[in-house]
């Protein structure tokens, strides 16, 4: 067996794992998501994972699905950010343009909300819709 059908094996292999093309049922799209979870939860939301290419590449399938049928995912504000700073590798300091430490502290903790100026800064931070955080 040459390279390139070698790699067309592992490549069906993966594929059989990973859902590694673009979205086009919602059935796929949540099958998606769930592997795109897993992936996340094994490490691959930090940049020098392993993993951390594949979740990428999924992500971005998911993420043109949902713009494409205007899917945001359905979670509270302070879900949202915890999942962002950990899929970005950062702490509550790394985002001074929201506040102070303890003011991101109070946010993911759902003792404070999100204002309006916050949610434009998040959204453009995490290059999503800044509605998402409200």
């Amino acid at each position: 067996m040459g390279e390139l059908e070698a790699a067309l094996s592992h490549y069906r292999a993966l594929c059989a794992s990973v859902p590694l093309k673009p979205i086009r049922t919602k059935k796929d799209y949540r099958r998606a998501v769930a592997v795109l979870d897993e992936l996340l939860d094994a490490g691959g939301a930090q940049q020098n994972h392993p993993l951390a290419e594949l979740a990428a590449a999924l992500g971005e399938f998911i993420a043109d699905y949902e713009q494409a049928h205007d899917e945001l995912p359905a979670s509270p504000p302070k879900d949202l950010l915890a999942f962002l700073l950990q899929q970005h590798g950062l702490r509550q300091s790394d985002l001074p343009e929201v506040g102070s430490q303890g003011i991101v502290s109070e946010l993911l903790a759902g003792k404070r909300q999100v204002n309006a100026r916050q949610a434009r800064a998040l959204g453009k931070r995490f290059g999503v819709p800044p509605g998402m955080f409200v």
